[in-house]
């Protein structure tokens, strides 16, 4: 068995004009055959080793489930998919060469064993990016790829759930809770795809993951590309004590983890809580579209 290797000089081959034709119509596209069998194997021996160690420490979710991010991080085999030629290619061809990975996870999602309560999880990639930008259609900002460790050629296998085109869309009907029964967006697609292959897609298409009802357990490493200027340019190597909260914000000692800085929980961002003690935390500005 070969093994793969992160010492590569090759950038992989720019996306072909029809590529790029069918990907600024559609918001992805699957890329057949971007892992060998060997590589297959190779990546799912280590995500089980992470699934393992988080079993062994209580890490996982209630149905068994793993969503761990920082991939490589959590798992250093998986470093050679950063750039994998056979799909890196088409990240540069989209946003060009002054890109860096912002988020990435590796997903293990075993057979659900009762139905799931219901939850509306249909989204755009970005958090508060979709809330923020005013323009219309938002800005692409990133694009993610999925490599397939697990065999969803079939439907219902936890697979990646799309609204083909909706990239361009930003807002689709949704009920007034997540919890509350609603039907999938019109045009929604389960993506197919066999072990091996990637799907590459914009970050603003409307998508979720189905539920996982078969006998097989769903795998996957996803890897998200967006521009390094999307970071603080300075970085503070002391931390004033004298710094109010939102002064610490300001200047970045206040991020904590990525959610943090992603606006996942309001209340521990130091301007916001001062905005709502003062009576002044208004959700139209910035103005959300409905």
């Amino acid at each position: 068995m070969t093994t793969p290797t992160s010492t590569r000089h090759h950038p992989g081959v720019a996306m072909t004009d029809e590529q790029r034709a069918d990907f600024e119509r559609d918001g992805f596209l699957v890329v057949p055959g971007v892992l060998s069998p060997d590589e297959v194997a190779h990546y799912e021996a280590a995500v089980d080793r992470v699934y393992a160690e988080r079993q062994a420490t209580g890490g996982l979710a209630a149905d068994r489930s793993l969503h761990q991010l920082n991939a490589v991080e959590s798992c250093p085999d998986l470093a050679p998919l950063l750039d994998h030629p056979k799909v890196f290619g088409l990240v540069w061809s989209m946003l060009g060469w002054n890109v860096h990975v912002y988020h990435s996870h590796l997903d293990v999602h075993p057979p659900l064993t009762e139905k799931k309560p219901f939850r509306f999880e249909w989204h755009q990639d970005g958090g508060r990016q979709n809330r923020e930008i005013e323009t219309d259609p938002r800005p692409r900002l990133s694009v993610k790829v999925a490599y397939w460790l697990s065999d969803v050629s079939r439907t219902g296998r936890g697979n990646f759930q799309v609204v083909p085109g909706s990239h361009r869309t930003n807002w689709i009907a949704g009920p007034p809770r997540r919890d509350m029964e609603w039907p999938n967006p019109e045009g929604t697609i389960e993506v197919t795809a066999d072990p091996g292959d990637a799907v590459f897609f914009d970050r603003r298409i409307w998508h979720a993951r189905s539920n996982n009802y078969s006998a097989i357990t769903r795998k996957g490493v996803f890897f998200a590309y967006t521009y390094r200027w999307v970071r603080s340019r300075e970085t503070l190597a002391a931390d004033p004590a004298t710094l109010t909260p939102v002064q610490r914000q300001l200047v970045g000692l206040a991020d904590g983890d990525g959610d943090h800085a992603w606006g996942h929980t309001p209340s521990e961002v130091p301007l916001h809580q001062l905005l709502k003690e003062h009576g002044q935390l208004d959700p139209a500005k910035p103005p959300l579209r409905p």
